[in-house]
């Protein structure tokens, strides 16, 4: 079940079914902007998030998203992550964290071994398979049992708001082996459930513990941002995860 807490008073979102410290910020903790503006905000935002997860501010890592399916292990002391959508962590003094405004958050975490993984889901990389690769890396890179992985699909864009055209639409279908539920055809238009197509993406990995935000980013504007309502916003809110 997700439920909010506060971070210097500001809003941010955590699952209960992931036992390492972890959260999806809101507008109120954003934490990645290129937006002149924000500078100040953000870095005041960083800091705080570091001091909660008592950490330095250079052992906050993200990686340079460019809707890829590659994961790689963070580590400590490295700072450049490119074209990577996935970060592993199996060191408990660094925090990860990736970046979202409409595409799906995902985090993983194993607690018999320790281990965790953010992914970051937009259509591209939901096609391209990214839950699945993430999962598998712990499994063969980190002996991970999937029986052991607990799930935390974040707020994205819902199947309320999200239509797609048919060349992603066939894409995404492809994903897993049953796609019922998974669509919906309204007034001529295909609309995609991203959160639950990555979900059951999880679920045929053999990850049975998963968790699903209730929050459409696209619908609740007034929590999280959303690319799509706000004309191609660069503000972000964040998936972050710490294991120890």
């Amino acid at each position: 079940m997700f439920y909010f807490e506060k971070i210097s008073d500001k809003k941010v979102l955590k699952s209960d079914l992931i036992k390492a410290e972890h959260f999806f910020t809101t507008r109120q903790c954003c934490i990645k902007s290129k937006e002149p503006d924000m500078f100040d905000f953000v870095a005041d935002n960083r800091q705080a998030v570091c001091n909660y997860l008592k950490i330095d501010l250079e052992n906050l890592i993200y990686p340079s998203q460019t809707h890829t399916s590659n994961v790689v292990l963070a580590q400590k002391g490295k700072s450049d992550y490119p074209e990577t959508d996935g970060l592993i962590v199996n060191e408990p003094d660094i925090a990860v964290f990736l970046n979202f405004a409409d595409c799906t958050p995902l985090i993983f975490y194993d607690e018999v071994k320790k281990i965790g993984a953010i992914s970051h889901a937009g259509w591209r990389g939901t096609a391209a398979n990214i839950a699945t690769k993430t999962i598998h890396k712990m499994i063969d890179e980190f002996g991970s049992n999937p029986k052991n992985i607990s799930a935390a699909v974040g707020p994205a864009i819902g199947i309320c708001c999200y239509n797609v055209g048919e060349e992603v639409y066939d894409r995404l279908r492809t994903t897993v082996s049953d796609f019922s539920g998974l669509y919906e055809i309204r007034n001529g238009e295909i609309y995609v459930d991203l959160k639950n197509i990555n979900a059951r993406q999880i679920l045929e990995c053999g990850v049975e513990n998963i968790d699903i935000a209730p929050y459409c980013t696209c619908c609740n504007n007034d929590l999280f941002f959303s690319y799509r309502k706000e004309n191609a916003t660069t503000n972000r809110h964040s998936a972050v995860l710490k294991i120890g």
